[in-house]
């Protein structure tokens, strides 16, 4: 069946089969930043916007995505960039498999959470895995990019070391 949809701010026309999944049209259309890592919606490398919102390409039907706007790394690559940047100061980058899927989902999250709290964030990423750099080095990242956009970072935390206390002390 042939299908058209917006990627990356263009139209496109595609064949596809009826059982065929975003993640691998994506691919097949050069979006390589799209990875496969767990095919069963657990680890995030698939994350996408669709029509502005993140979504786990490996568990969408590529029909489905008829009339719809799906965009991937490559479609905000400067976005990317600028945080990649925050990210590898602070050591949270180490083999970069997972990050094309945690970039996006950050970016998403910046867009749709205003002045989000640091569980709200930890909810709002729970679904990116990470092996390689425990979660506290992209944490310090976040705040520190959206600190630098001049975006409103939740005030109940602060930085202590490498770990984020409550204001009253308590370890978080």
């Amino acid at each position: 069946m042939e299908i058209q949809f917006r990627l990356n701010g263009k139209q496109v026309t595609k064949e596809v089969a009826a059982d065929a999944i975003l993640l691998n049209v994506l691919r097949d259309l050069g979006c390589t930043s799209v990875k496969c890592g767990c095919e069963t919606t657990n680890c995030g490398l698939c994350t996408v916007w669709v029509d502005e919102k993140p979504r786990l390409s490996c568990s969408i039907l590529a029909a489905s995505m008829a009339g719809h706007s799906v965009t991937t790394l490559e479609g905000v690559q400067e976005e990317a960039a600028e945080f990649g940047r925050f990210l590898a100061e602070e050591g949270a980058e180490q083999c970069g498999f997972c990050a094309p899927g945690f970039i996006m989902s950050v970016l998403a999250m910046v867009r749709e959470l205003d002045n989000p709290t640091l569980e709200e964030m930890k909810e709002y990423l729970a679904g990116n895995l990470c092996r390689c750099t425990g979660y506290m080095g992209q944490l310090r990242a976040i705040r520190k990019y959206m600190k630098a956009k001049q975006l409103p970072v939740c005030n109940n935390i602060e930085e202590d070391g490498n770990a984020y206390v409550k204001k009253e002390g308590v370890p978080v």
